[in-house]
This record gives C-alpha cells, structure tokens and sequence, in this order.
C-alpha cells in the first residue's frame, strides 16, 4: 500500500513513528511519550456471511484484531460503510449494531464514522488503542528454537465460500461464524504479559502467506507439521469440493514459491494453508522457556492454543 508514496515518507523524518513505514507490521505505531505509544489501523469488507448481524460482528472483530496483534488495548473506533441505497433500512441497521456490540465487547466506543452509497455492501472500522511503546508485538521478533502456536482454527475461506455457492451446511457456517466473531483480546494480553516477541494476525494471505511475512521479517525460517494444525469440523470436506475463494489461488501463486511441502501432499491439503481467513486467530512466536507456563496459563483461561511447528535457521517454510 505505501510503495507509490515511499519516497515522500521517510522514517528518519519521523522519530516517534515506531511502526508503518518499514515495517510490514499489523498497524502503525506512534510515540505519545515514554509510557505510551497509539496503535492506528482499518480495515473494511464485503459481506463474508448472509446473516446481516453476523457480517457487522466479524467486521468489526477483524477490525479489532489488528490492534491485539500489536499487543495493543483498543479503546476507540469510527465506522467506515458503502452501503447500497436500496437495501432495507433493517439490514443496515443490523450490519452497524453488530459492529457495535463486539465494539462494546472490546471495551470500544463506536463515535461516529462515515458513510458513502456503493453497489455493494463494505463495512469496517477504523480503531485506536494504547500500547507500550517498549513492548508492543512485531512481526519480527523471531528466533531459531522459539515455538509457533495458533489460537483459532483454519477454514473459514473455503466454507464462506461454500456458502455463497449455497454448498455449505447451516452447522458448519455457525462453526465459522463464531470463530470468526471471536476476539483476539485475550490472546493478545497473554501473550504481552508473558514477554513474547512476535505475534501477527492470520487474514487475508493466509496462514503461509502471514507465517512468510514474520518468517521473512525476523529473517528465520519456519517448519509447520500439518498434522499439528487445527482446522474447523467441515473444512478437509469443502477443500475436498474445492470451494476455495480466489484469494487462495492468489496466495498460492504468489507465497508457493517458497513453501515446500515435504513430503508432499495432496492439493486441497496444500489449499488449506493458502485460504484466506476473516477474522483468524494470532500466530504466536513462543520462547522455549516460555512455553510450558504460556501453554499452562491458556489451559487456565480456556484460551485456545495449537502448537504447529518451530522457527529454525534459512528462509522460506517447510510443511512436513
């Protein structure tokens, strides 16, 4: 996104931007003073659900997901919305109240925003938190012989789009839908009382392709055992019907060439790792002496958490 402009911004002239410019990290990083940096993202999308409700909670979840990738408390967020004039006032009323209760849930007031007429639907937010300008989370924190974890399940891509292909099962979207309207917040604050390094989002470019950019980042390499990884109930059947989103192709195409799967497998399998996510879990970057308590504070909290592989020495990912 910054590429064209690159030259008209340069990190030197800003000292107290910590984070955006460089960095290929989830949101951007401004120092207030030495006890406080803001943390500034957005994001927005077409509906991923049917349900008008759910699209405005996942929205707003995703959202705030880049913020806790940051290790960062949100506390305050606007609205961004291209919404189609001939849509019933009802739909677009449930789109912005879900937003605003998982907001609510955060901890985040929703004041104000702005809106546009579109063909399609689009809605996000725009959010603001707080975090240490010390201890906020990169993507570059990595290091030969730390732990990778996960804390949500992959799928989403391949059943959303089963949905919209009317292939999918109303169980198995509910599954999705409440991963999906799930927040990182928890996740996050575990993961910064704890003193990791490196924690990022997994969205749009996929578990592999997110991996790569932290991998890339932190210059290190990655194993992932696919066995290890956790996928939702129905998601190896959809990726058997091949109901992939077209961002899954672009993923392939584009993070493939350094990802070798060893030994090989079947390609749907393979597909699973490129399918983008909406509102995904953190990939965690666990030091091995941190990793029994972490795992032991999750047990505690109910908090999810799958191990699935190591950062080793190289560039690129294996999936063994």
């Amino acid at each position: 996104m910054l590429r064209p402009v690159q030259s008209l911004f340069r990190k030197e002239d800003y000292p107290d931007l910590l984070a955006g410019l460089e960095s290929p990290d989830d949101a951007a990083v401004w120092r207030l003073d030495a006890q406080r940096a803001l943390v500034v993202t957005t994001d927005f999308f077409t509906p991923v659900v049917d349900d008008a409700y759910d699209y405005g909670a996942i929205a707003a979840a995703n959202s705030l997901s880049d913020i806790y990738a940051m290790g960062g408390e949100p506390f305050l967020a606007l609205n961004i919305a291209a919404l189609p004039p001939q849509l019933p006032v009802e739909i677009l009323s449930e789109i912005l109240r879900g937003g605003a209760e998982i907001a609510r849930q955060a901890g985040v007031v929703i004041a104000g925003g702005h809106t546009i007429q579109d063909k399609e639907p689009k809605y996000g937010l725009v959010v603001l938190g707080f975090v240490s300008p010390e201890n906020f989370l990169t993507k570059a924190g990595l290091r030969p012989g730390d732990w990778l974890a996960i804390t949500k399940p992959l799928g989403f891509g391949v059943i959303t789009t089963a949905l919209k292909q009317q292939k999918a099962a109303p169980e198995d979207v509910a599954e999705v839908v409440g991963w999906m309207k799930r927040l990182n917040r928890q996740a996050s604050r575990l993961a910064v009382a704890h003193g990791l390094r490196a924690v990022t989002d997994v969205t749009g470019f996929s578990l592999l392709g997110h991996a790569l950019e932290m991998a890339n980042a932190s210059g290190v390499a990655m194993e992932l055992e696919f066995e290890r990884i956790p996928f939702v109930t129905s998601a190896r059947r959809y990726a058997e019907l091949f109901t992939f989103p077209g961002g899954a192709h672009d993923n392939r195409l584009y993070f493939g060439q350094w990802v070798e799967f060893d030994p090989p497998r079947p390609e749907e399998e393979q597909m699973l790792l490129f399918d983008p996510q909406t509102s995904g879990g953190l990939l965690l970057g666990i030091p091995p002496q941190k990793l029994e308590p972490f795992e032991e504070v999750c047990r505690q909290q109910d908090q999810p958490l799958w191990l699935i592989g190591k950062v080793v020495e190289g560039k690129g990912i294996r999936v063994k």
